[in-house]
Parts: C-alpha cells; sequence; structure tokens
C-alpha cells in the first residue's frame, strides 16, 4: 500500500479554475460589468424570480442574460418573450455546473461589454455550483418554502459561498412546516455575512427589495467600489 500515488486531482481543477476566474472578475472590474451568479435547485423559481428582477432594473441599467441548461432552451425563450432583454443560451454538455471558462466564453459570445449586469442562471442543483467559482462578482441563491428550512444544514457549501440568500414563495409559507427565523439562523451558521431577503416571485411581494439590493451593488461596480 505504501507504493500506491494519490493524486489530489480535484484540488489542482479547482486551482486552476480559481485563478481563470480571479483573472475575469479583473475584465469584468476594468469593464465596470457586475456578473450575478444565480443559483438554486431546480423549481426554486429562478426564472420566475429573474423575470420580475429583470423587469424592475431593465429600464434603470442595461441587463443580460446568460441561461445555463444541461439541454433545452425553454428558460431562455422564456426571457424573451417576457422581459424582452438580450439573453444566451448556455448548453453545458451534461455538466451539472459553470466554471470560470465556460463564463468567460458565454460572456465573449454574448459580447456583454456594454451590460451593466449580466446575470448568469447557473445549472439547478444546490451541490457542483456551489465548487466552482465562476468570476461572478457575486453569489446569490434562492431556498423557496416547499424545500425546507433545513437546507442550510445540509448543502453547507451553497449557503457558505453566497453574499444573499433568497427565500422564495412565501406566499405560500402557511401550508409549510418552514420556520423563517429558524431558517436565517442555520444561514448564519453557515455565512454571518450573507443577507436574507423574503421574497414571492409569484406576487411580487419585497421584489423591489431585491431589485434594489442588486441595483446598488451594481452602482457600487461602476464607482469601483
Amino acid at each position: 500500500m505504501d507504493n500506491i500515488k494519490i493524486i489530489e486531482v480535484k484540488q489542482s481543477v479547482f486551482k486552476d479554475n480559481d485563478e481563470k476566474a480571479v483573472l475575469l472578475r479583473r475584465e469584468l472590474k476594468k469593464n465596470k460589468t457586475f456578473l450575478l451568479n444565480l443559483m438554486s435547485s431546480p423549481g426554486s423559481g429562478k426564472t420566475t424570480t429573474l423575470t420580475g428582477l429583470i423587469n424592475l432594473l431593465k429600464n434603470k441599467i442595461k441587463v443580460a442574460v446568460m441561461e445555463a441548461d444541461i439541454d433545452g432552451d425553454c428558460d431562455a425563450k422564456t426571457l424573451i418573450d417576457k422581459t424582452g432583454v438580450r439573453v444566451i443560451q448556455l448548453h453545458t454538455g451534461g455538466m451539472c455546473h459553470l466554471d470560470a471558462t465556460m463564463t468567460k466564453q458565454g460572456l465573449d459570445e454574448l459580447d456583454a461589454n456594454d451590460a451593466d449586469l449580466v446575470i448568469l442562471e447557473n445549472i439547478g442543483n444546490l451541490v457542483c455550483p456551489a465548487e466552482f467559482d465562476t468570476g461572478a462578482c457575486k453569489n446569490i441563491m434562492i431556498l423557496s418554502v416547499p424545500e425546507g428550512d433545513d437546507k442550510p444544514l445540509k448543502y453547507p457549501l451553497m449557503f457558505s459561498v453566497c453574499d444573499l440568500v433568497i427565500i422564495n414563495k412565501i406566499d405560500v409559507l402557511p401550508y409549510f412546516d418552514f420556520n423563517i427565523d429558524r431558517c436565517k439562523e442555520y444561514v448564519a451558521q453557515r455565512n454571518p455575512n450573507a443577507k436574507v431577503i423574503q421574497i414571492s416571485a409569484k406576487t411580487g411581494e419585497n421584489m423591489n427589495v431585491l431589485a434594489d439590493y442588486i441595483l446598488n451593488a451594481v452602482k457600487e461596480c461602476q464607482k469601483g467600489e
């Protein structure tokens, strides 16, 4: 057994990606483009939230979107139909995440230099997307009420890498055993610096609060803060 050589492949892959992510962030900062990485599990309401958010922002700043999916383009078509903003569809070829190289390729195809805000809707998954730095300025994830308030305990990395946790579908709180305060406590255990915003993308409740958060982040980016 002493003759077996162990190679930490995973570590070297992450290191290479992290270096590329740093370079991409520098490029985005130079161009004053704010890249937002939006993550969640399937069915959390990512596209519905994104649609509402874009409609609140598109007359204030220039917004573009990269839709990442293993296959299909239904989300991209939905966004084009409902918001009219520039959208590009990214297919990962079976991979369950995006990394910095894939993100850079998407940005180049999108020709995002004139956009104030580019939103990357990542693959629906609470594990793999959290492991790879995309080069985004901020990471945001959506946790929907039907998923349960214990997800920060079960998927610690996702919550530890996010700057903002959005609790979506608060309109159905009466029908689920979901404790907002308990969820916030769990989030704080994983990431005491993460902000939590409660919304209902369906009814529009608190969507203005989310839009203001994003708008302020974009303005800070453009000021070089």
